[in-house]
C-alpha cells in the first residue's frame, strides 16, 4: 500500500488509525516516522514518504516518533491474510527465529536460500530479515524499559541485543533517547503486585467484539493449562527458553496483558503468539465490508462488527486438541485433554490462579499409553498417528506452514476428515479462509438464516465470502446460544 502515495496522503490527513501498521510516514524534514494517526499536524504531502515497515524507516535514518509512537502500531494484516514467502518469513521473524536461529535458520525452515529470502523480503519490505529483526528488538528494548524495574544489561540481552553497547546505540539510533531516557519518560503504571510480572496493553484495529473471541477460549479451556479467571482468560505458554502464564482482558481500545515469564528473552515471542491467539493483526473494517455485501451476513456483521477468529499459541496442541474433540461435546474433549494433561504436563507454579501445567510435546505424548485413552480405537490411532507425525517430523505445523500442502498432509493421515483439517487449519494456522461447511453449527445456522444448508451448496455460495470465509464461520457459530459466543462474567 505505501507505494500508492495519494491514498496514503488521505489518510495521514485524516488520522485514520485503521491504516495503522499498514505503513509508515517519514518526515522529510524533521527526520522522524510515525503512524498514520499521529495526532501532530499533519505535515506537508511534498514532505511526506512512506515505508512498508519500521524497519525500512531506520535503514532511511529516521527515528520513531516520541508522541505517536509508531513502534506500538499494530502488525500488518497482509502477514495474517497470505500464505506466500514473504508473510510466512514475517511470521517467523515476529516468533523470533532470526533472532534465535539467524537468516540461514530462517531459510532452512522456509526451504529456500538465504539470498532468495534477503532478495524477496527486502523488495516488499524495504528491509532485510536482519533488519526488521533488530527494529523488533528495539520494541522489546523499549517495553522491557518501559514497564519492568529490570537493570538495563538484563532488558539488553533479554530483548536479544548480543552487546550493551549494540543495545544503547539502537535505542538512541531509533528512539532518539537513551535507554535510561525511556523509562525516565514512561508513565508510571501501578505495580502488579506480583514480581516479574510485566503488565502491557495489546493494541488492536477497531473494531473488535470479544464475546465469541474469548467466549470460545473460555468454553474450551483445559483444566490446569487454560481458565477464566477475574475477567480474564489465563494459560500456561511453553516458549523458546522456559515458560510464562499469561493473562489477557478486554479492554476499551486494548486487550491488557499480564506476563510472568521464567525467561525474559522470551517477551517478544509470548507477545507475538498471544496477538495470534486473539487474531489481534486483522484488518475488521476489510472483512466485515466485504461479508456485509451478503444479504444474509449483514444483519449478523451489523449486530455485532469486528469478530475475530480465535487461535491458538501452539499449533501441535491444537491439532492434538482438535483430534479429541472429534464427534463428541466440548466437555467431553476438554475432560480427555485434562487426562493428557495431567499424566504428561510439564508442572508449572502459578502464584496467582489455578494453572498446574504447560500442555505435553508432541514428543512426550508419543510415548503415552493408548490403551488408557477412553476413546474409539479408530481416534486413538488418529491421535498416536498425528503426535508421532509431529515429534518425527514428518509433519510440521506452524508459522511458517503453507496452508494448502499443510491441509493436504492432515487429510492423509488416518481418522483426518475435511472438518478437523479445516478447523486446524483456521485456528491453529491462521488461514483466513478456512470453512467448515460440514459442522453442524454452521450448518444450523445456514438453514435459519435461508442459507443453503448442504455442505456442497453451502461452499458455493460462500464463494462470495472469499477470502475471508474463516471469519463467516464466526457470524455463523454467534447464531448459537453455545457458551462459547458468551462473553463469561
Amino acid at each position: 500500500m505505501h507505494t500508492d502515495t495519494e491514498r496514503c496522503v488521505r489518510a495521514v490527513q485524516s488520522k485514520d488509525a485503521r491504516f495503522d501498521g499498514w505503513f509508515y510516514t517519514a518526515v522529510l524534514t524533521t527526520g522522524i516516522y510515525c503512524r498514520p494517526s499521529c495526532p501532530a499536524v499533519p505535515p506537508k504531502p511534498a514532505h511526506m514518504v512512506f515505508h512498508p515497515s519500521a524497519a525500512a524507516c531506520q535503514q532511511a535514518g529516521f527515528r520513531a516518533c516520541k508522541r505517536c509512537r509508531p513502534d506500538t502500531s499494530p502488525g500488518s494484516p497482509e502477514w495474517n491474510v497470505r500464505a506466500d514467502l514473504v508473510a510466512r518469513a514475517m511470521r517467523l521473524i515476529a516468533d523470533g527465529v532470526v533472532d534465535r536461529e539467524g537468516v540461514t535458520g530462517l531459510a532452512a525452515r522456509l526451504g529456500y536460500s538465504t539470498r532468495q529470502i534477503e532478495r524477496q523480503v527486502r523488495a516488499e519490505l524495504g528491509a532485510g530479515p536482519l533488519a526488521l529483526a533488530r527494529a523488533q528488538r528495539a520494541r522489546t528494548a523499549r517495553l522491557l524499559a518501559e514497564t519492568t524495574d529490570l537493570p538495563m544489561a538484563d532488558v539488553a540481552f533479554a530483548a536479544g541485543f548480543s552487546s550493551i553497547r549494540t543495545f544503547n546505540d539502537t535505542v538512541r539510533e531509533v528512539f532518539a533517547l537513551s535507554p535510561s531516557e525511556l523509562r525516565t519518560r514512561a508513565p508510571k503504571h501501578a505495580a502488579s503486585g506480583t514480581p516479574g510480572v510485566i503488565t502491557l496493553r495489546l493494541p488492536f484495529r477497531a473494531p473488535l467484539h470479544p464475546d465469541n473471541l474469548f467466549g470460545h477460549l473460555a468454553a474450551t479451556a483445559v483444566p490446569g493449562v487454560e481458565e477464566w479467571r477475574d475477567g480474564a482468560y489465563r494459560r500456561t505458554l511453553r516458549l523458546p527458553y522456559g515458560h510464562g502464564i499469561v493473562a489477557l482482558a478486554p479492554r476499551p481500545g486494548h486487550i491488557a496483558c499480564r506476563l510472568a515469564l521464567s525467561d525474559p528473552r522470551d517477551l517478544t515471542v509470548a507477545i507475538s503468539r498471544c496477538r495470534r491467539l486473539l487474531d489481534l493483526d486483522a484488518d475488521p473494517v476489510a472483512v466485515d465490508e466485504q461479508l456485509r455485501a451478503d444479504p444474509a451476513l449483514t444483519p449478523l456483521v451489523d449486530k455485532a462488527p469486528g469478530r475475530r477468529v480465535p487461535r491458538t499459541v501452539d499449533e501441535a496442541e491444537f491439532a492434538v486438541r482438535a483430534v479429541l474433540g472429534q464427534q463428541v461435546s466440548t466437555a467431553a474433549a476438554r475432560t480427555h485433554a485434562a487426562r493428557l494433561v495431567t499424566a504428561h504436563g510439564t508442572p508449572v507454579d502459578d502464584p496467582e490462579g489455578g494453572l498446574t501445567h504447560l500442555f505435553p510435546t508432541p514428543e512426550e505424548l508419543a510415548a503415552l499409553d493408548t490403551d488408557a485413552l477412553a476413546m474409539p480405537r479408530t481416534r486413538r490411532t488418529t491421535l498416536t498417528t498425528l503426535v508421532r507425525r509431529l515429534a518425527d517430523g514428518g509433519l510440521r505445523l506452524g508459522a511458517d506452514s503453507d496452508w494448502p500442502e499443510t491441509r493436504a498432509a492432515l487429510l492423509a493421515l488416518p481418522g483426518f476428515g475435511p472438518w478437523t483439517a479445516d478447523v486446524i487449519a483456521m485456528r491453529a494456522l491462521g488461514d483466513p479462509d478456512a470453512f467448515l461447511p460440514t459442522d453442524l453449527g454452521v450448518r444450523r445456522a445456514a438453514d435459519a438464516l435461508g442459507l443453503p444448508s448442504t455442505p456442497s451448496a453451502l461452499t458455493t455460495r460462500a464463494t462470495a465470502w472469499r477470502p475471508w470465509r474463516a471469519y463467516a464461520v464466526q457470524y455463523l457459530w454467534a447464531t448459537d446460544s453455545h457458551p462459547i459466543n458468551v462473553l463469561p462474567a
